[in-house]
């Protein structure tokens, strides 16, 4: 598990009318920078399964505010390229599917706040027996601005320590899928 780190920024340097030279230094704050990888060993079954960590299935893990409203395609439907955004509280999150790799048990978002924050989560599934699935979220953030470094660095830490609550949750949708018949 990797610690929060900050990634400073550099110094701008231009040049001034008739060939001068003169350094502009930007006195911008450092921004917060985080990546944390959680892993879970959830009950299910040998396939590897991402109908439950799908975005329309999602409020099963995020909880009732897990309200995507997919941009494109149209009719929604979870596919590599996949654009929708969330709503959280005052600020709304865009989301793109990068990866979508049902049969290789592998999915990947990339997500942003404008002028906030922007994040990667990236769900890996792998068969450990016929009736145990390993679970690794990867999350990664970055602040945008200086004003979201408290946000980010507390996300992170709340990342680091989601394993049991992803493992319940992920159990508990499992379950749920074998019980309707959904993958």
């Amino acid at each position: 598990m990797k610690t929060s780190t900050f990634l400073p920024l550099v110094l701008a340097t231009g040049t001034i009318g008739g060939g001068q030279h003169a350094a502009v230094a930007q006195t911008t704050a450092a921004l917060a920078h985080v990546s944390k990888q959680l892993s879970a060993r959830c009950a299910g079954s040998a396939e590897p399964r991402l109908g439950a960590l799908r975005p329309g299935r999602g409020a099963m893990l995020a909880g009732e505010h897990w309200k995507p409203e997919f941009l494109y395609p149209q009719p929604a439907k979870d596919i590599q390229g996949a654009v929708f955004t969330v709503q959280h509280g005052p600020h709304k999150s865009v989301w793109v599917n990068t990866i979508f790799d049902p049969v290789g048990g592998r999915m990947q978002y990339v997500s942003f706040i404008p002028e906030t924050l922007v994040f990667t989560v990236d769900v890996r599934l792998s068969v450990l027996t016929p009736s145990t699935t390993k679970v690794e979220v990867t999350y990664v953030r970055t602040a945008l601005d200086a004003a979201a470094n408290e946000d980010v660095l507390a996300l992170g830490k709340r990342d680091g320590e989601n394993g049991l609550e992803w493992q319940k949750a992920i159990e508990d949708c499992l379950v749920a899928e074998r019980k309707t018949g959904h993958e």
